[in-house]
């Protein structure tokens, strides 16, 4: 027989906030302790029935944000009644773990539901009518034709990183479930009388309309306005301090390293071996990229392993479990690994090839120095390439300073090089001379600048303590 005395202590910050004792004893569980700003600032909110648009910095804590106000007011035994719908397979995963971890001590159930893995082990949980469905759009989509799944219940609908979920790739999937949700507030119902939220108490019939609760580390305005379309005013956008004012995580220590194709492999060798980095994610471009170069760090003796989309789900499963607890230290991804992946203690990422959207960027960096710890990132950047990094720059309203690794030496164009693009006439194209960084211009406020500005920080020499022979180190 246990009692309060087997329990950690509530976390009160969290009690203020109107969260019911059997989330406490979750949270308590989990090691919730101080709620962050976004928390803070969304759960009350959200507690009371209201439309909510929620930014907040990456790792932040805003899956606890929506989580916690789903399974105060979820009813107990109405099946699929909070569907939350994510980019990627491995946050779907994410998202319910954490869930399923904050609401260990309430009956409300959720169950993750994505492509990769096969539909009939979904529908084994599904038939037990679990209150809370996380799943990715074209799983949902597949589940809903074959009626496995219904939406006739639904009171609660979660868009995570819901700037990504109404881009070009998501934007009609999106479209297509949500208009199979009864009652939700459309673009062309604005006219109709405004619907009431429900009270909130469990066991409640629950309100006519479901409560929208959209959550992203950033918000363009096209974005804003399209989510508005699904939610019903007032709506409420709560921006967590500083969310919006420099994308990255301000504790990133930043460098790029100016680097030619045929010498970014040698550079990476190099820049793992000088940096030993704890935990390390690489990302690339393109799958293919990824398998090339995941295949050459392993005939090199560094361990690592890769994830991108033509991984069965499976092996994904298997490659974040590792990752995660330290049986290899270097991850080489694909974008997909950009969003959502929570994991403790990365110390360094790599943008072996620079992003040509530089949201991307932020969202990659984002995956070091989560919750207040530090990190670096360091992004390759070719001579015909500056424009991708001045976009960053004036996304990110700093100036990223130029880094050069101890030991490496830039080597001629080799003779037998041929992954430049051809011209129309089947000519290579000529190499323009590199351009001085120091003369770049640049103007964070992302209007054409007047004149070059001169970078006032010099290069920086990395790892210059470090041994190179590089060792494997797994986290205890």
């Amino acid at each position: 027989m246990s009692d309060k005395t087997d329990h950690p202590a509530v976390p009160e910050a969290f009690a203020a906030l109107g969260v019911r004792p059997s989330i406490l004893r979750g949270l308590a569980d989990a090691r919730f302790e101080t709620p962050s700003e976004i928390q803070a600032l969304l759960i009350p909110r959200a507690l009371t029935g209201v439309d909510i648009l929620g930014q907040a910095r990456t790792g932040t804590g805003k899956t606890a944000a929506f989580g916690i106000p789903i399974l105060q007011r979820a009813q107990k035994g109405l099946a699929s009644q909070a569907l939350i719908l994510v980019p990627t397979r491995e946050l779907a995963v994410q998202v319910e773990d954490e869930i399923k971890r904050l609401g260990q001590h309430t009956p409300i159930r959720s169950v993750a539901v994505y492509g990769g893995q096969k539909i009939t082990a979904q529908m084994k949980f599904l038939k037990h009518g679990p209150e809370i469905i996380v799943g990715t759009p074209g799983r949902v989509i597949d589940l809903l034709e074959r009626r496995i799944v219904t939406l006739d219940n639904i009171r609660f609908i979660v868009l995570d990183e819901v700037d990504r979920m109404l881009d070009i790739g998501f934007r009609d999937d999106i479209r297509n479930i949500l208009s199979r949700v009864k009652n939700l507030h459309r673009n062309a119902q604005q006219d109709a009388p405004e619907e009431t939220a429900g009270d909130g108490e469990e066991g409640a019939d629950g309100p006519t309309r479901p409560q929208t609760i959209f959550v992203s580390a950033t918000f363009s305005p096209e974005i804003e306005k399209l989510a508005r379309q699904y939610m019903t005013e007032p709506v409420e956008k709560l921006v967590a301090p500083g969310a919006d004012d420099k994308p990255t995580v301000e504790k990133v220590e930043q460098y790029y390293l100016s680097v030619q194709p045929w010498d970014k492999y040698r550079l990476l060798k190099m820049l793992l071996e000088k940096e030993n980095p704890d935990l390390a994610i690489v990302f690339c471009r393109t799958k293919h990229g990824a398998q090339k170069l995941a295949k050459k760090l392993h005939a090199d003796q560094i361990e690592c392993r890769e994830i991108h989309g033509n991984l069965a789900q499976n092996k994904r499963d298997r490659v974040m479990k590792g990752f995660r607890g330290g049986k290899f230290d270097v991850l080489v991804a694909t974008d997909l690994a950009s969003r959502g992946i929570d994991v403790a203690d990365i110390s360094h990422i790599i943008n072996f090839d620079i992003p040509d959207d530089p949201e991307v960027y932020v969202h990659r960096v984002g995956r070091t120095a989560r919750m207040g710890a530090t990190g670096k990132a360091f992004t390759f950047v070719q001579r015909d390439q500056g424009d991708e990094l001045t976009k960053v720059e004036s996304l990110i309203n700093m100036v990223i300073p130029l880094g050069v690794v101890e030991g490496f030496e830039p080597r001629p164009t080799p003779a037998d090089w041929t992954d430049e693009k051809p011209l129309p006439g089947g000519n290579a194209p000529a190499a323009p001379p590199a351009p001085s960084r120091y003369e770049r211009p640049y103007n964070p406020s992302g209007t054409a600048p007047s004149t070059p500005v001169t970078l006032p920080t010099p290069p920086r020499t990395l790892g210059s303590k470090i041994p190179i022979t590089r060792r494997h180190r797994r986290r205890r």
